[in-house]
């Protein structure tokens, strides 16, 4: 198991960017995916992007052609970028980490997206 924590969050204007970024302590084991999720009140947590060990990634429809997620193992990191943001875009985000036998969560970041 690794211990995940969120950095990046906060409030920022339609149209704007933000980068979340995902820090992991001890070691991360291929095979591995590493991704990101989005929860909003009374809705279920949601994928939002993912990168394997092998480096294939992964977006959601909502946020293709703006985001890119990058890291792995080497860095025991997993950013996640997301540009020109949209107001539905507002939510908890969450990092997670699924190896052979573990899944392990970050304790969440909010991100708000408003004018």
């Amino acid at each position: 198991q690794v211990q995940l924590v969120e950095s990046g969050g906060g409030l920022v204007q339609p149209g704007g960017s933000l980068r979340l970024s995902c820090t992991a302590s001890g070691t991360i084991f291929s095979p591995y995916v590493m991704g990101w999720y989005r929860q909003t009140p009374g809705n279920e947590r949601e994928l939002v992007a993912f990168i394997t060990d092998s480096t294939r990634t992964y977006y959601v429809d909502a946020v293709k052609g703006r985001a890119s997620i990058s890291g792995g193992s080497a860095t025991n990191t997993v950013d996640l970028q997301m540009n020109n943001l949209k107001p539905e875009g507002t939510a908890v985000y969450y990092c997670r980490v699924v190896g052979r036998t573990t899944v392990d969560w970050g304790q969440g970041i909010q991100v708000t997206v408003s004018s």
